[in-house]
């Protein structure tokens, strides 16, 4: 556990905060794990009998009843509040309202007069855990770069919950991440959707009943790696032609599943762990986050969508998305980007600043800041500002109360899970981050971080802010900011 704690083992401030054990099934806060029963063993063979067999073990921090008080509230669904109050009981948000909200007995008081109160952050793209720091070859887990369809993959089979990177996204304050495989197939495999909790294993950060997501990625990445190895796909057409036979595949798979289950008949098909996550695409329950730069090529990838009857739920990066933004917000089709990271290939080369604000004016629409970077993440609040001045800067009227949604509710809409977290509402989690200021300013620092109620990061105290022995140091080694990866962005 050592790399987990700061400043020597379990001290009782730790215990209250950020000990491994309070996230790996050992706390005795509230116990989120469904509880499984063990399928017979014909129905074994059967995915549909045991959807998630690496199940959340997530349990949360110690936590107690809060009332935060005073401060500036921005919802995150549209309201801004002076003089804010929001209540917590149960890791829930009780109540949000002004001055007059009542302070149930029994609540500890949090003045945060002076200051700004949101959401917590929720970024959608990150590789944290599985292309951490130390940035080495050993670690290097996030691309099966050895087929350009490898959907049989799981991110979080390849997630180090022990990376430093997850503390610094929590003093940034994100608290709740989407860890994606790289882009360098067609098909990266599925993501995960993760609790920026300290954990010694993956399934105590994992967020319950989360949707599982696939990578897809379309563009240069996949035809770079495959073309210049004399594979395909090696150009854009190469790429299509292997989305189409997955699918065509998957639905070959399906029909033959869907005929065993209705009829009994016979043994049952064979698994193939590839075309069952492309089969949970066609029935709705894996979500499509696709790798995408360019509007033609994200065109074409809805009209794939169409022709085999699936949705895809968010386009990443997505540096042309302001051409298509009406399309995308009448599809029902969030838009994750950046605001200034364009230029860097030929397919980056369209992208402006304004991207997120223009894609935001349509109804209905769902831009998203996102990072896709180990450092980026520590400064979404930031990344969201520069797309909210751009904006405004070209004669959009965007508030605060508005623009903070493209790292909160946006981003919670593009991962499934806008109903338990991305909001400061009644009934949800409560994911809170209280700044110094403004949290659209440069200036703004996140002083506190609570995740489902408990305090998981306290700028004004040490025992709150969790340093791994990599961020320290070791002799002989050193940290490198530099991924070691194929086909990243």
């Amino acid at each position: 556990m050592r790399q987990l704690l700061t400043r020597g083992a379990c001290a009782a401030a730790l215990v209250m905060a950020l000990s491994a054990c309070a996230s790996t099934g050992d706390s005795a806060s509230t116990s989120e794990a469904p509880k499984r029963e063990r399928a017979p063993m014909a129905a074994g063979l059967d995915a549909a009998a045991n959807p998630d067999p690496y199940p959340s073990t997530y349990r949360g921090l110690p936590r107690e009843n809060l009332a935060i008080v005073g401060g500036v509230v921005l919802t995150g669904a549209g309201q801004k509040i002076d003089n804010g109050v929001v209540i917590v009981t149960d890791g829930r948000v009780a109540a949000v309202g002004d001055a007059s909200t009542p302070v149930p007995g029994g609540h500890r008081v949090v003045d945060a007069r002076g200051r700004f109160v949101t959401p917590g952050i929720i970024d959608v793209h990150s590789h944290l855990g599985v292309y951490p720091s130390p940035g080495v070859m050993g670690m290097s887990d996030g691309n099966e770069a050895t087929n350009p369809n490898t959907a049989q993959v799981w991110a979080e089979h390849s997630l180090w919950p022990q990376d430093p990177g997850f503390n610094t996204a929590r003093a940034g304050g994100v608290t709740t991440m989407h860890i994606l495989p790289g882009s360098a197939n067609l098909f990266g495999g599925r993501g995960v959707t993760v609790r920026n909790v300290p954990s010694v294993t993956m399934q105590g950060m994992k967020f319950p009943n989360a949707p599982y997501t696939v990578k897809m990625a379309c563009g240069e990445n996949p035809s770079r790696v495959y073309g210049g190895r004399n594979q395909s796909p090696a150009t854009g057409m190469g790429n299509m032609a292997g989305y189409r036979a997955a699918f065509i595949a998957a639905q070959d798979y399906r029909e033959k599943w869907d005929k065993w289950r209705r009829t009994g008949e016979g043994t049952p098909p064979t698994r193939n762990l590839q075309n069952e996550t492309i089969a949970g695409v066609l029935d709705g329950s894996i979500l499509v986050q696709n790798h995408c730069y360019r509007a033609d090529e994200m065109a074409l990838m809805l009209d794939l969508g169409r022709e085999f009857d699936f949705k895809i739920t968010a386009f990443h990066h997505a540096i042309e998305a302001y051409k298509l933004a009406p399309r995308l917000a009448r599809e029902g089709v969030c838009a994750a980007m950046w605001t200034g990271w364009w230029g860097f290939k030929m397919e980056a080369l369209d992208g402006i600043e304004e991207n997120a604000a223009l894609v935001d004016v349509p109804q209905n629409s769902c831009a998203v800041i996102h990072s896709d970077d180990a450092e980026l993440i520590q400064r979404l609040n930031q990344e969201a500002a520069a797309a909210l001045s751009a904006g405004r800067r070209a004669g959009m009227n965007i508030s605060e109360e508005h623009a903070i949604r493209w790292i909160t509710l946006n981003a919670a809409r593009a991962l499934g899970i806008a109903d338990e977290t991305g909001s400061l509402e009644t009934g949800k989690r409560a994911d809170v981050v209280i700044w110094s200021a403004d949290p659209f300013s440069i200036y703004a620092r996140a002083d506190q971080v609570f995740i489902d109620g408990a305090l998981s990061f306290d700028r004004f105290n040490p025992a709150y802010q969790p340093v791994s022995d990599f961020e320290l140091g070791q002799p002989g080694y050193g940290l490198s900011a530099a991924n070691v990866r194929e086909g990243a962005r």
